[in-house]
């Protein structure tokens, strides 16, 4: 129906000549995939026959259809009507729960662990949300249609008046330009992390929260406590500055004022429809002597709230502006919004009124306890040598050595001793470099808020525990009044088996253990191990790293969470998150689990309430059942065979991305990668550092440009040849039995064949023809597309299937409805990257364009990107 009423648009504006000839792009596309037309040539002299106006309106067709598929997709995810495979796709509470009573575990255990437990999401601005903001509303107002079609007992005048809202949206889609040409800032994108939590988390926290106090009602007898946060918010958003020189500490205090003034907004209007609702004048004695002899009790607390938090607004919206602003009656703990909404709760239900106190009230006191007055919690990421730096100017203008150069154990015994100490460090009137001021302001920043505002503070490139302390010693010289969670991050090869014996080491010292309170928070990253090792060593070395690290903080007695800094693609550790969660190290999962969810994912998973109860029941369920029934350990015989794996992997991993000098260059020509940065993506640079090779891009581009031209190489290098290796050594047998009784290795493999099936031979060759002239990188090439193929054979040998997704019959079938829209994007990607190089290199054909692109040639390439985007759904 959505392409139906799209193609009306086209026929409408630019006209039935344009449709017609979408509409024949379209059949020789589908003809093509069939092979109909012999030798599979048809798409592309059609498209090589368009002439550069007629490019840009083909690309925006099959680009907008994209967007319409995936609304639909996202759609039939949750719709009402019953009996369709996606209604399989999620377990209930209730499933869970009684699986896990029947499988020994007592009623009593289970409500603690659910009480206890910690699930937090980590919105992170990745930029790979390639859609604008304006298209993104009009695809949640179409959602909106879709769902009121979505009734069996709809009047014809009802039905017809749904069609034509629908109808004039996709209209507005399609005469709206798709791509960005200003690079949002950090605040746009934290804004847009606010718009999340607004229009869809806000509404779907307290519907998941009553189903799972349902749940556990049935299944223990007892429900949620009031205060209960089995899941919260965070966000990286205006608190991620490594590598990105655009978030400063005037962005971070913006950030941290935004959330207050939209978290006052939205409370308001909570506080203004209770204010309507509890209209009630019975009273507990304790509601009583708050608010004295009135006939409205409830309604005289809920107007003392209002108007404390229109100050709160007006408040945060002052400082914001930098305007003189007045904190007197603002609410800024969160104790001070909390309490008189369960003073309320508690009266009603002594009263006998425990309905009443059930209904918006409950959800009011949910969102206040989970959001809170920050409305999402800011966490604090920089590179370690950042903070070193800061510590050694302090040390050297205070004549005390020269801080980088001390040995580890120096560094360590000097920031303890200033860390029990009780003098200041900083002088008053010094004077740091710019950089140094920079840090220490950040610092300043963070020591202000409140504890409930403050997620964690991460250090990248973390690999020493003088790394940790030095950031603690910061945060306290700056005025922190509380011990904020400081989380190193171990992402490279050699930083994850490094991680147990730092950790360790940071354990053995008494006053750090002392304050953290026995709980400790590390993070492990998937992105750029990946891509510094491959896929399959990667994930090895990620399940070893949290093996041993939960085995340590189990000897020091420290309860661990472990952050996993998982993008949307299987190249940066994405994959279905239920069965990414029940294949980590049994006890790894112990009732606590931090994830970051980036870009685009957060809309396929969040973008709407339905959708994110949903995937907030996807993680809930799976962290309880990781921690309450956790895989058996892997046997010995099955370590050392992924030993043997692995270090095959790694080697063909880096002889290709690292040692052949031909890598870096066919990467820049077959991949649309040098042309990435004419996308306005994120606030973030696509480089750590201008200039360099594979090494200083940015894992997200990296991936990104394969996933455009379908090599998809990022996610199986290495494993073709393990994987070839252990068919030729006759270990397939026990690779099989792995994939039984391993689900590591089971969700490894699945996800493996889930890349393959996205990857495609024939256009990854047509990128390279049209693309690449030189007979040696063509070589490269050609070789690579072998090993790709081998990869897939021995894939389906191991799996024992004719084809790919044999298992996974829905995955395929959206596979292929989106095939033969996003073919005819690939080709002309190809063919407008080489019309651009052509002009950029050679001043154009006719030698009059002076180098300069043409515009719509430009313009039609970012709308391809976008749309290949929108085709393979995680693409960075």
């Amino acid at each position: 129906m959505l392409g139906e009423l799209l193609g009306q648009s086209i026929r409408q504006h630019p006209g039935q000549q344009c449709f017609d000839t979408i509409e024949q792009v379209r059949a020789a596309a589908k003809a093509d995939r069939l092979q109909e037309s012999g030798s599979g040539q048809r798409l592309v002299n059609l498209l090589g026959q368009l002439g550069d106006d007629e490019i840009l309106p083909v690309t925006r067709a099959f680009n907008q259809f994209l967007n319409l598929a995936n609304l639909a997709e996202q759609y039939h995810g949750i719709r009402r009507n019953r009996g369709h495979s996606a209604d399989l796709m999620v377990e209930s509470f209730s499933e869970v729960f009684q699986r896990l009573l029947a499988g020994g575990i007592s009623a009593d255990e289970l409500h603690r662990q659910v009480v206890n437990l910690r699930v937090e999401f980590v919105l992170t601005a990745h930029p790979t949300e390639v859609t604008r903001r304006t298209l993104i509303m009009k695809y949640d107002d179409m959602s909106d249609c879709l769902e009121q079609l979505d009734h069996q007992d709809l009047m014809p005048s009802e039905r017809d008046g749904i069609v034509r809202r629908l109808t004039r949206l996709i209209a507005e889609a399609w005469h709206t330009d798709e791509i960005r040409y200003d690079r949002p800032t950090a605040v746009d994108e934290a804004k847009w992390g606010f718009a999340v939590i607004e229009n869809s988390l806000w509404t779907a926290l307290p519907r998941f929260l009553e189903s799972l106090d349902t749940a556990l009602v049935e299944a223990t007898g007892k429900g949620l406590p009031l205060q209960a946060t089995p899941v919260r918010v965070a966000s990286w958003m205006g608190g991620d500055r490594d590598g990105n020189p655009n978030v400063t500490h005037q962005v971070t205090r913006k950030v941290f004022l935004l959330g207050r003034w939209m978290a006052a907004d939205l409370y308001m209007k909570d506080i203004t429809a209770l204010r309507a609702e509890l209209s009630m004048w019975q009273a507990s004695d304790e509601l009583r002597a708050r608010v004295g002899d009135t006939r409205e009790p409830y309604r005289q607390i809920l107007g003392e709230l209002r108007d404390q938090l229109s100050r709160t607004r007006d408040w945060a919206e002052a400082s914001i502006s930098g305007a003189d602003a007045d904190s007197n009656g603002i609410l800024f703990a969160n104790s001070e919004f909390t309490e008189p909404l369960e003073l309320c709760y508690r009266s009603l239900v002594e009263c006998g009124l425990e309905y009443i106190a059930n209904g918006p009230l409950l959800d009011t006191i949910r969102r206040a306890h989970t959001f809170g007055l920050p409305l999402s919690r800011l966490d604090i990421r920089q590179e370690a040598a950042r903070h070193a730096e800061a510590v050694a100017e302090i040390v050297g203008y205070l004549g005390l050595g020269d801080y980088q150069a001390w040995s580890e154990v120096e560094r360590q015994a000097f920031l303890v001793r200033e860390l029990k100490g009780r003098r200041p460090l900083i002088p008053r009137n010094w004077q740091p470099s710019e950089a140094v001021q920079e840090v220490l302001a950040t610092c300043k920043v963070v020591a202000e808020q409140t504890p409930q505002a403050l997620g964690s503070y991460v250090i990248s490139m973390a690999s020493k525990p003088s790394d940790v302390l030095s950031v603690i010693l910061l945060l306290r010289e700056a005025g922190m009044q509380y011990p904020m969670a400081v989380v190193p991050l171990f992402e490279t090869l050699n930083d994850l088996s490094g991680a147990p014996q730092s950790m360790t080491e940071l354990y053995q010292i008494d006053w750090y253990r002392e304050y953290c309170d026995g709980k400790q928070e590390v993070m492990i990253g998937y992105s750029d191990s990946s891509k510094d090792a491959g896929q399959m060593m990667a994930a090895w070395a990620q399940y070893q790293a949290q093996e041993a690290l939960t085995k340590v903080a189990a000897e020091y007695d420290m309860r661990l969470t472990l952050f996993h800094g998982r993008g949307g693609t299987v190249g940066r550790g994405g994959g279905p998150a239920n069965r990414a969660i029940l294949s980590q190290p049994p006890g790894s999962v112990n009732g606590s689990f931090r994830i970051t969810e980036q870009g685009e994912m957060i809309r396929f998973k969040f973008g709407m309430p339905d959708l994110a109860v949903q995937s907030l029941t996807l993680y809930t369920t799976a962290v309880i059942e990781a921690t309450l029934a956790p895989p058996p350990q892997p046997k010995d015989g099955w370590r050392e065979t992924m030993n043997w794996l692995t270090e095959r992997s790694l080697k063909a991993y880096r002889d290709v991305v690292r040692d052949d000098p031909q890598f870096v260059l066919y990467f820049r020509q077959v991949t649309p990668e040098q042309a990435l940065g004419k996308l306005a993506l994120g606030s973030r640079p696509a480089r750590r550092k201008a200039g360099g090779g594979v090494e200083s891009l940015r894992a997200i581009p990296w991936i990104f440009a394969w996933t455009q031209m379908r090599l998809m190489l990022p996610a199986w290098l290495g494993s073709d040849v393990a994987l070839e290796a252990a068919a030729e050594d006759q270990r397939i047998d026990q690779l099989r039995e792995m994939m039984a009784g391993w689900p590591f290795f089971r969700t490894y493999i699945d996800m493996l064949e889930m890349v393959l099936a996205k990857a495609d031979l024939r256009i990854a060759s047509y990128y390279e023809q049209t693309l690449v002239d030189d007979p040696a990188l063509r070589a490269l090439g050609e070789n690579l597309r072998q090993r790709l193929s081998r990869c897939i054979h021995r894939v389906l040998e191991l799996k024992q299937q004719d084809h790919l997704l044999a298992d996974e019959p829905v995955f395929a079938h959206s596979m292929n409805v989106r095939n033969p829209y996003t073919d005819p994007l690939h080709y002309l990607q190809a063919e407008l990257l080489r019309r651009e190089r052509q002009s950029e290199g050679k001043g154009g054909d006719d030698g009059d364009r002076n180098g300069k692109v043409p515009e719509l040639v430009e313009r039609a390439l970012k709308v391809t990107m976008a749309g290949i985007s929108a085709g393979m759904r995680n693409t960075g």
